[in-house]
């Protein structure tokens, strides 16, 4: 099979195009054909490995010393299941699926193989192999982090970086949750994620929104990029602030999945895809995420799938 791999830290030229030997599903594993997985800011955080000076070392125990332990990067997917293991119940050959493969890696090449008691489950029916992969990094992350901050019917919520891959999924949680949401994003993308369903959007070029007053039950800085010092004028006096920064991965449970799932197939939510890329063009893939302006997801088209 055709895999991406990354020979050392540093740049997307660290990135390569090989073939390696298809894995073979073990008693309790599926073997999945890839159809579609994302670049995500963990992928470019693991590439260049950007980390506290006091965290270097534990990370690089855990990543690999001087180059990634797992070389096939790529945190989430979605493909058909072209073989099971002896043991395998929940699956079987020719199901469309969609997983997160977290820590595991191995997203970004031709085949991958699963857990059945790991995060995979049929992938939402009316949705494209892309759409599916796309919606389980920021989906989950955003629900963890909404949770997190005890999110309730009616509250005031505010979603600082409306327009990335979880801030998409947050805004759209948090109204499907029955909040109504303000979202922070740039000028270019005022009017896109109005059309998500943000009740205001601010622009962050143009006005400080922690100026606004303590109005928020709920600050969800989902870029990580809101100053400490701002962060208190904006809420209410009980409120809850919370970020993706430094927090770590994201616990993740197999009922997100199939929420997810439910919420896709019934239209409350979506995935926003702003770029499609083939496996071969991986290293221009992460250039572009690398700069920190993608709307939603980028997407990578591993191989031919349709539904």
């Amino acid at each position: 099979m055709k895999a991406i791999v990354c020979t050392k830290y540093g740049s997307p030229e660290t990135l390569h195009l090989i073939d390696m030997e298809k894995p073979v599903p073990k008693r309790k594993e599926l073997l999945v054909k890839v159809h579609a997985s994302t670049v995500t800011a963990g992928d470019i955080r693991v590439r260049t490995f950007k980390s506290p000076a006091l965290l270097w070392l534990p990370m690089r125990l855990v990543l690999g010393l001087s180059k990634p332990r797992k070389p096939v990067l790529g945190v989430e997917l979605a493909g058909e299941v072209v073989a099971v293991g002896s043991e395998v119940a929940r699956f079987k050959q020719g199901d469309p699926v969609f997983a997160l493969t977290g820590m595991g890696f191995g997203a970004h090449a031709e085949y991958a193989c699963l857990s059945e008691d790991g995060m995979v489950s049929i992938k939402p029916a009316n949705t494209t192999y892309e759409e599916a992969a796309a919606a389980l990094y920021g989906g989950t992350t955003a629900l963890y982090f909404l949770r997190k901050a005890n999110i309730q019917k009616g509250q005031k919520v505010l979603i600082y970086g409306a327009s990335g891959t979880v801030g998409t999924f947050a805004l759209q949680l948090a109204r499907h949750f029955g909040a109504e949401v303000d979202g922070v994003c740039s000028t270019a993308n005022l009017e896109w994620v109005k059309s998500l369903g943000a009740s205001q959007v601010i622009d962050y070029t143009a006005e400080d929104c922690t100026q606004r007053g303590g109005q928020y039950d709920i600050i969800f800085d989902a870029v990580g990029k809101l100053p400490k010092s701002s962060r208190k004028k904006a809420l209410k006096p009980h409120g809850s602030f919370v970020t993706v920064d430094g927090q770590g991965i994201a616990k993740v449970r197999i009922q997100d999945l199939q929420l997810l799932k439910e919420l896709m197939e019934s239209g409350n939510i979506k995935s926003v895809i702003d770029r499609y890329y083939p496996l071969e063009q991986m290293a221009e893939a992460h250039r572009y995420v690398e700069q920190g302006h993608k709307k939603g997801n980028v997407v990578i088209r591993v191989s031919q799938g349709r539904g």
